[in-house]
């Protein structure tokens, strides 16, 4: 009988395995006990859950999966807690095992990075293979931050000569022109998250030096017409707020070894009224084309702060509304 209360008993190897899995003042076992009907207790050597049947399996596959993760010297986070919840929902909690295991690089201060969901492995897969990537989806999921970060590994194991970072300058209805300063300090504001990630990898010194030795350039959207950028890792950040026809322009710029990264949040159009959103049209224009890979990010994919999923998830459903 699925409604059957069972008990299961997980034993611990030692205090900090369970401070591991329970949190600080024992936060990640309560962040658990709100979603869940089951009793989660915690004892020196063991975690005893006791529930309906279902329940327990979830939570028994949800813990016995994160003392792995820890065994293998991962340490879960409350994000981490979150969203293995979710998957062992579905009993689909064990993908994370292979999920944290593969680092795609370190910071410049040798913290690995990694995926940190099953959407974010297969938008790093994808970007590997193909030429051209879409990554659509709420803000928080890592499209900008990855391909950066996959964009410097491809410079510095030599499969490609440059990273260009490009943005169009349709923000909070600003317009370069009125900004104060050269073409650099007026592109700042636009690219500063593009930056962060840099110095996340690169570190800021390392970034310095990249630019001025012409490896990583960043301009303007409208800067990228006429050019054919060979052997280039281009990112497009940013990209509902293309128009078709900058779109269109873009994507046309790709040269011989390169590849495009193209990010985007189709509800967080800032274009004036009554003009098409470029990421958009091109999802729907190219979605049949077998080379380009569009991967579509949702709130479970959130990887900022669990609360940013739940305001995403809010104005989704007053939309629907």
């Amino acid at each position: 009988m699925q409604n059957e209360t069972k008990v299961v008993k997980i034993p611990l190897a030692n205090a900090a395995e369970g401070l591991a899995l329970f949190g600080p003042q024992d936060k990640f076992l309560r962040v658990v006990q709100e979603q869940v009907s089951a009793d989660i207790m915690s004892r020196e050597a063991e975690i005893s859950i006791t529930g309906p049947s279902a329940e327990v399996d979830q939570l028994e596959q949800l813990y016995t999966v994160l003392q792995q993760l820890f065994r293998g010297g991962y340490t879960p986070s409350e994000r981490d807690i979150v969203y293995a919840l979710e998957l062992a929902r579905t009993l689909q909690a064990d993908q994370l095992l292979d999920l944290f295991k593969a680092e795609i690089t370190t910071t410049f201060r040798g913290k690995p990075i990694r995926v940190k969901t099953i959407g974010q492995r297969h938008y790093v897969k994808t970007i590997k293979k193909k030429d051209i990537v879409f990554g659509v989806g709420p803000a928080g999921t890592g499209k900008t931050y990855l391909a950066v970060v996959l964009a410097v590994a491809a410079l510095k194991e030599g499969s490609v000569k440059r990273i260009m970072l490009t943005r169009p300058a349709v923000e909070a209805g600003e317009n370069l022109g009125f900004l104060p300063g050269d073409l650099q300090e007026k592109v700042d504001p636009y690219l500063r998250p593009l930056y962060d990630a840099l110095h996340d990898v690169l570190g800021p010194d390392q970034t310095a030096k990249a630019f001025e030795r012409g490896l990583i350039e960043v301009a303007p959207l409208a800067y990228m017409r006429g050019r054919t950028l060979d052997d280039s890792f281009i990112i497009l950040d940013e990209a509902q707020n293309t128009t078709p026809e900058q779109m269109k322009m873009f994507l046309t710029r790709l040269g011989f070894g390169s590849k495009m990264v193209v990010t985007g949040d189709v509800t967080q159009i800032d274009l004036p009224r009554g003009k098409k959103s470029g990421l958009n049209e091109a999802t729907r224009i190219l979605n049949n084309i077998d080379e380009i890979g569009f991967i579509y990010f949702s709130e479970q994919d959130v990887v900022r702060h669990s609360l940013v999923q739940k305001i995403i998830m809010a104005y989704n459903e007053d939309a629907e509304e």
